[in-house]
């Protein structure tokens, strides 16, 4: 697309839980059709991650630009103790953007740093403007985030995806004409629980869903907070796994009403003055779901490519048309709008800024050979027969997968163009050829014709680690930094 001669309005689309290669684009159904054809013309890349596997810490990386042990949020709980200079709030404050918010938040800035805030939205339900809406939010409530197995009872007007982008027009309509806005529309859903009204429920038949990387067989290869987990959710709802093939119905349903709202925001655009001539759309997910595999269901154990890979695309003025391999992450996108907008990349922030990427550019290879993430709420790890008191009783149905067991003590990964390679507190350690073994049931980190490629990963994972050490706060030294902060470039 040609450049724009004034600041782009910026619109970020973002899901909850969205799960790599369940869009027609990622070669799987064909569930997202408007999404798609938003981006056919703007920049994917292909290997995205999120920075953790859980919804604050991973919204908080996008927010400053940092990893969680450098922002200080490692669970869903700690919102408000975020650490950092400034945020991509900030960025585009000192831009002259007026900011503007819908749905989910689950992060660290409130309504009050926002000019419209239309929230907050929850798995539960969100601001009701009817007694429909009412009804909908008790009703959703009450599902204790299960998976259905009828179609909703309520019609699509009263989802949250409908009334979150009833939202976002508002606020675009009401946004300074004279000025550029940031709209930043977050839906809850795909996140469990997992229901979808008719026409949804039927889009995609059970027995046509996608088969699934892997079952509950494998639990015994995978790490013991994979089998700690499946014992819980089996312990409060026995049979569970045996509706995978409904869960993932649903999911795509989901994904595919979704997709529908996005349609009539961007339609909605595009008859404004201007049409969307000089708007710049982002979207991704804060992290992935099991979806079913391994007998799983939404997230909870591990940094598996079924929780840490993304979908990341950005369209808008600039972007040349591409598909990209590098391996990214979301603590990359506030540098990114920084460099877009004509500010400085604040202090601190440990992402890289995509914007010569997303214009064509080359991607130096010591700067995006590899890709980093992490897991865990510190302290050591639990053992597989541990059952300490929990947030949550082990009586009843109700669990969450963010537990103290399965989130306990530390991991990190690192992962290359096709080998990853994982570490925890107990000196454990997994190695993965993702070319050869997508489910990531078969540890090679004992393999002897890949001790090479062991060593090298460990080198790259101590260069990840050197280089999230905090710089914050700032002090009498002045720290040297490299254009879009690139550091190995």
């Amino acid at each position: 697309m040609a450049a724009s001669t004034s600041q782009p309005h910026i619109v970020v689309l973002m899901t909850d839980q969205q799960r790599v290669g369940l869009t027609g684009v990622e070669g799987g159904p064909d569930s997202m059709p408007r999404l798609d054809a938003l981006f056919a013309d703007g920049a994917r890349f292909d290997r995205a991650y999120t920075s953790c596997p859980a919804c604050v810490p991973a919204r908080t990386s996008l927010l400053t630009g940092r990893f969680p042990s450098a922002h200080r949020v490692r669970q869903n709980s700690t919102a408000e103790h975020a650490f950092y200079s400034k945020d991509l709030l900030d960025v585009l404050r000192a831009a002259g953007y007026s900011l503007h918010f819908s749905g989910k938040p689950h992060m660290h800035p409130g309504p009050g740093d926002f000019d419209t805030f239309h929230g907050p939205f929850m798995h539960g339900g969100g601001p009701a403007e009817s007694a429909a809406h009412e009804e909908f939010d008790a009703w959703l409530h009450g599902l204790d985030h299960a998976v259905t197995e009828e179609p909703t009872p309520f019609p699509v007007e009263s989802q949250l995806p409908y009334r979150i982008v009833d939202g976002a027009i508002r606020a675009v309509d009401s946004a300074p004409a004279e000025d550029p806005y940031f709209l930043w529309l977050s839906f809850p859903e795909p996140h469990n629980p997992y229901q979808v009204p008719e026409p949804y429920f039927s889009m995609f038949d059970e027995a046509e869903v996608p088969e699934r990387l892997a079952g509950p067989e494998v639990l015994d290869a995978l790490g013991w907070r994979f089998r700690w987990l499946h014992r819980l959710i089996e312990e409060k709802r026995p049979g569970f796994d045996q509706v995978w093939r409904r869960y993932r119905a649903n999911y795509l349903g989901m994904l595919a009403m979704i997709d529908d709202q996005i349609g009539r925001l961007v339609d909605h655009l595009a008859a404004q003055p201007g049409g969307l001539e000089n708007t710049v759309f982002v979207f991704l997910t804060d992290h992935g779901d099991f979806v079913g595999d391994y007998g799983l269901q939404r997230k909870g154990a591990g940094l598996p490519e079924a929780l840490t890979r993304i979908p990341l695309a950005v369209t808008g003025p600039g972007v040349e048309t591409q598909h990209r391999s590098e391996p990214v992450s979301m603590v990359d996108l506030l540098p990114t709008i920084a460099e877009w907008v004509g500010q400085p990349i604040p202090p601190g922030v440990q992402g890289r800024s995509l914007a010569p990427l997303l214009r064509g550019g080359e991607a130096p290879p010591s700067e995006f050979s590899t890709i980093y993430a992490e897991h865990g709420y510190g302290g050591v790890s639990y053992d597989e027969s541990d059952r300490p008191p929990l947030h949550f009783p082990y009586q009843g149905t109700t669990f969450d997968e963010l537990n103290s067991v399965t989130q306990s003590g530390e991991m990190r990964m690192v992962v290359g163009d096709r080998y990853k390679l994982v570490v925890d507190d107990r000196s454990e350690v997994f190695l993965y050829d993702l070319e050869a073994d997508p489910a990531e049931t078969e540890d090679l980190s004992d393999d002897a014709a890949l001790a090479g490629v062991r060593e090298d990963l460990y080198r790259q994972l101590v260069q990840w680690l050197l280089r999230v050490a905090d710089d914050l706060p700032a002090g009498s030294y002045q720290p040297k930094t490299r254009p879009h902060n690139w550091r190995w470039a």
